[in-house]
């Protein structure tokens, strides 16, 4: 039985706990009614031009109104393409690294992990710029900027998340599946390569689409990379991208690409929104698996 010294501490203690999970339950409130009003003030602005041609349209610099972000959107596909080609091999394999290996060198290779992921977006974009563009450009005047070179900058920026989640995910993995595979006989790389990584593919993928949906609005890499273009071109060239459209028309003196520039908005923030959505429910799905 609680004698009666100890009845205080019980009262206080409980008080105190309601008071904490109320006070958590109002920050959650207030996050979420940020998010939904922050969703309903693009829509309200956004809604003008979000219609089928909006999508399907090179932009119109004769009437601004009849133009579209057909190019931008295409763009920014090319560009996210090929940042998850540079990020995924190279991202999950050094992910592996640090999980299986041990010692110095494995401690050196997170911390500089986690200080590539602090780096601002706009020196990495800088980064390319200096060891890409400006050599390029010197031996070929008016060329270098290319949607290939903002997709590296993008790659990059993906890196560190892919790795941090692929080790992250590998630690998770039963220690058992890993007993069971070797005493079979199997091989130590076959044991990663068929029993580990499908164990923890859900939560790979799940990160590998967390760092996608980060980096799918980052403007300033794109700045020194990829230049802009007003019409559909190769990526080996001048490309158009989401976040540029919508800098360029948010800072036009025009207020017809004012307001188109709340629509692209608009768009960006529902593909990032699908992507976390997608994210969440391919977590959810590991879980049951």
């Amino acid at each position: 039985m609680t004698s009666l010294a100890s009845t205080p501490v019980l009262f206080q203690r409980r008080v105190l706990n309601a008071l904490f999970q109320a006070l958590c339950g109002i920050c959650a409130v207030i996050a979420i009614a940020v998010l939904g009003y922050v969703l309903w003030f693009l829509f309200r602005q956004g809604i003008t031009y979000f219609k089928p041609s909006f999508f399907t349209r090179l932009p119109d610099n004769v009437n601004p109104a009849l133009g579209g972000i057909k190019h931008s959107i295409l763009g920014s596909v090319s560009i996210l393409g090929i940042a998850l080609g540079i990020s995924i091999p190279i991202g999950i394999l050094s992910g592996i690294y640090q999980a299986e290996a041990n010692g110095k060198l494995c401690q050196i290779v997170r911390f500089l992990t986690d200080v590539l992921n602090g780096i601002p977006s706009i020196v990495i974009g800088l980064f390319i710029y200096a060891i890409w563009i400006l050599p390029y450009a010197q031996k070929h005047p008016g060329q270098g900027y290319s949607g290939i070179a903002g997709g590296a900058a993008l790659g990059i920026m993906m890196i560190p998340l892919v790795m941090r989640t692929t080790d992250e995910m590998l630690h998770l993995v039963p220690q058992s599946l890993w007993d069971a595979s070797l005493a079979l006989g199997t091989p130590r790389w076959r044991t990663m390569l068929f029993v580990v990584l499908p164990s923890a593919r859900n939560g790979i993928v799940t990160g590998i689409m967390l760092a996608l949906a980060r980096v799918a609005g980052e403007t300033a890499p794109l700045l020194f990379t990829v230049l802009g273009n007003e019409f559909l071109g190769p990526i080996t060239g001048p490309v158009d991208a989401l976040p540029l459209r919508l800098y360029k028309y948010a800072t036009s003196s025009d207020p017809v690409q004012n307001a188109m520039a709340w629509s692209t908005a608009l768009t960006l923030i529902l593909i990032v929104l699908i992507l976390s959505i997608l994210a969440r429910f391919l977590t959810r799905a590991g879980k049951r698996s």
